[in-house]
């Protein structure tokens, strides 16, 4: 028996399959489904009776799909996984539903099979749809689980290289209100009324069918046809990014620039609090009082204020006994205006205090074999490491911005300050063991890992000889007192940026031994069968390690990896009104259509796009590759030998991935917000890291 597909409607997916079954209801009720006929599960029409069926619906060509009972079902989609024939002449539908038939008995079928509605095939043929463009829409964002958010792809021609993942497409997002947010890039394959045109399709298909949905569509002689509608699988939850209290609330800030994922549960309950106590505790020594800067996790990802809690001003200075004002002054303001006034007054005390007490303080500690009690110890003294490293760091990071408004104002515009303080720090080949991706203790580090190595020495000199060629430019430009004013500005801003490369590696040296503290109580828990695994630790709170709950930690696990999922947003909240646009510039939290960030490494450079999570995927990356990541620690230094440029979703100018890259003379883009999601593994992209562009050509 072989059915028109319209007339085919109500028979069931036990008859004509999970495709057939959505489109031959959708085309009784009106929706503009290209006409077809559907071979039933059950029936076994002969090669005549299939050519007869052909004829009647055109000369052809014909597209022959699969129509299986288990396919497209509300949890299991299989997509891709059946048979599809495209450009089919009308002599060979038969085969082609035959090959569509035997395709359903193909290994990578039987290993997902995952139904218990039965193995049968329905086959649908079709007319092949003229298409000037084809694409996919999902009418919830598969990423974050938004409702309000369909998202469009899109390719010229037929959908079928983008279905098999052969290009990525063009990509538009279209909210309910209609509003359209169009590609990074200039669009070259639909406008905004053709994506609201394909939005209205998909969403008048979820109304239909009552849960979010996955189509297929093409646009043929200006008109959008439907091709397939199935569920979405997998869809998270949709999320709130509701800011916890007023104001501007940062993730790639401060400590936030080491946490590329949600954290766990047992870092946020326990060593979060303990570092946030050493910082504070650095604070009230070096400026007399302390200050909170408020912190948060939101929906498992941390975020804080770049800013402290001024209602804890007033107070604050009244216990600093004078010292608050001018700590502020020489820390927060001169240094970029006169750095070197600020190194004078302040700053090199400051270095001195942590190369001499504090570094070897915090070494001391280390020398002990793990045991329960050093944990809150070591949280305390790398929390002070924090603090010094806020400091001296920022500094650095203003120290730059001033060398770069000094270029301007003597018209040395053209020349990049970052190139200036390239090659400055000693390269190593192979990551420090203490080195970590990030800095939840959940996480390996680079030495429990066997961090990758580069087999060559690190290209240094050609960024020894940038430096040398820009400063030699600006010597020949200047004259005195500009020269004098220049050369102090340039050797103080050397110097704090070496400082805060070396209090950036030295951070972590406690890790190996804070993991092997965790893993002792995780070993504990495991062998007394409170836990199944040393590492579900992670996973509970710390008044849970006296006592686990049943099956809490895998819960929180499986909550965590849905987590990991969320693309996150640089900023929640609203920034202050007085200083909100200049946070939000020199934040890089401004954002355009284009896939923009702040220019942290200058160059142009392009390569293959390679998204790297953490560093179990190091063996990935290539000599050549862009590299695109959360953002990075110094565990990742030795990648950047390989690759041809960086680009990471947060950081900052005086983020790690800023400074190795002008380390080793590549580009880098830093602060994205979601280049991780945005590109994808293998696509050719280029990172001006001058401008802090990252273009994908077409």
């Amino acid at each position: 028996m072989i059915i028109n597909l319209a007339a085919a409607a109500g028979l069931g997916r036990e008859r004509i399959g999970g495709k057939a079954d959505a489109l031959a209801l959708l085309a009784a009720e009106g929706f503009p489904v290209p006409d077809g006929f559907v071979v039933p599960a059950d029936a076994t029409p002969s090669a005549a009776e299939l050519r007869r069926a052909a004829d009647g619906l055109g000369d052809g060509p014909f597209a022959v799909r699969s129509s299986a009972v288990a396919e497209d079902l509300p949890g299991a989609s299989y997509a891709g996984l059946y048979e599809t024939c495209l450009d089919v002449p009308a002599p060979e539908v038969a085969d082609a539903v035959a090959r569509c038939r035997e395709a359903a008995r193909a290994e990578r079928v039987l290993a997902y099979h995952v139904s218990e509605r039965g193995d049968g095939v329905a086959v649908l043929v079709q007319p092949m749809v003229a298409a000037q463009a084809a694409g996919v829409a999902f009418t919830a964002n598969p990423l974050s689980g938004d409702r309000d958010e369909t998202v469009i792809t899109a390719v010229r021609g037929l959908g079928e290289p983008l279905v098999s993942g052969a290009v990525t497409g063009e990509e538009w997002v279209v909210r309910r209100k209609w509003t359209v947010h169009p590609p990074h890039q200039p669009p070259s394959v639909l406008n905004a009324g053709q994506a609201r045109d394909v939005a209205r399709l998909a969403w008048r298909v979820q109304e239909r069918f009552g849960s979010p949905q996955d189509i297929e569509w093409a646009i043929e002689a200006g008109q959008v046809r439907l091709l397939q509608a199935r569920a979405m699988t997998a869809l998270p939850e949709p999320v709130s990014w509701k800011a916890p209290g007023p104001g501007l609330w940062l993730r790639n800030f401060r400590l936030g620039e080491w946490l590329p994922d949600p954290v766990t549960p047992l870092f946020a309950d326990w060593l979060l609090a303990r570092i946030d106590e050493g910082f504070r505790a650095g604070m009230r020594d070096t400026a007399g009082a302390a200050v909170r800067f408020p912190y948060a996790i939101v929906n498992g990802w941390y975020y804080t204020h770049p800013t402290p809690a001024f209602g804890e001003l007033p107070g604050a200075l009244i216990r600093s006994r004078g010292r608050l004002l001018p700590f502020m002054r020489n820390a927060l303001l001169r240094p970029g205006r006169d750095p070197a006034a600020a190194h004078n007054a302040l700053l090199d005390r400051l270095h001195e205090q942590w190369l001499e007490r504090e570094l070897p303080a915090y070494q001391e500690l280390l020398d002990q074999p793990p045991a329960d009690e050093l944990i809150d110890a070591i949280g305390h003294a790398a929390g002070r490491q924090l603090w010094y490293l806020a400091v001296l760091g920022g500094a650095a990071w203003k120290m730059e911005s001033c060398l770069t408004r000094f270029l301007g104002d003597h018209d040395l515009a053209d020349i990049n300050a970052p190139s200036l303080l390239t090659g400055l720090t000693e390269l190593t080949h192979t990551a420090p063991s203490h080195a970590v991706h990030s800095i939840d203790w959940y996480h390996p580090t680079a030495g429990e890992l066997q961090a990758a190595t580069v087999e060559e020495p690190a290209p240094r000199q050609e960024a020894a000889r940038l430096r040398a060629e820009a400063e030699h430019i600006c010597r020949e430009r200047l004259r005195p007192p500009a020269l004098t004013r220049f050369t102090a500005l340039l050797q103080t801003t050397r110097h704090y940026t070496a400082v805060r490369e070396r209090q950036a590696r030295d951070l972590t040296l406690g890790w190996p031994l804070l993991r092997a503290c965790v893993l002792r109580i995780g070993r504990r828990l495991a062998e007394s069968g409170g836990i199944d695994t040393p590492d579900d630790v992670f996973f509970l709170t710390r008044v849970e390690l006296h006592r686990p709950p049943s099956g809490r930690a895998k819960q929180r696990r499986t909550a965590w990896q849905q987590q990991r999922r969320l693309a996150a947003p640089l900023s929640i909240g609203s920034p202050p009104p007085l200083i909100g646009r200049h946070l939000e510039h020199t934040l890089g939290l401004t954002r355009h259509g284009a896939l923009t960030g702040q220019p942290a490494s200058p160059g142009r450079a392009g390569g293959p796009a390679c998204i790297v999570h953490d560093l179990s995927d190091a063996d990935r990356v290539q000599p050549g590759d862009v590299l695109v990541a959360r953002t990075t620690a110094p565990a990742w230094t030795p990648l950047f030998a390989r690759v041809a440029a960086v680009v990471t979703d947060g950081g900052t100018l005086a983020a790690h991935a800023s400074l190795i890259a002008r380390e080793y003379g590549i580009p880098a883009v830093v602060a994205t917000g979601d280049a991780t999601v945005r590109l994808h593994d293998g696509q050719y992209v280029i990172v001006d890291g001058t401008r802090g562009w990252v273009e994908t050509p077409s």
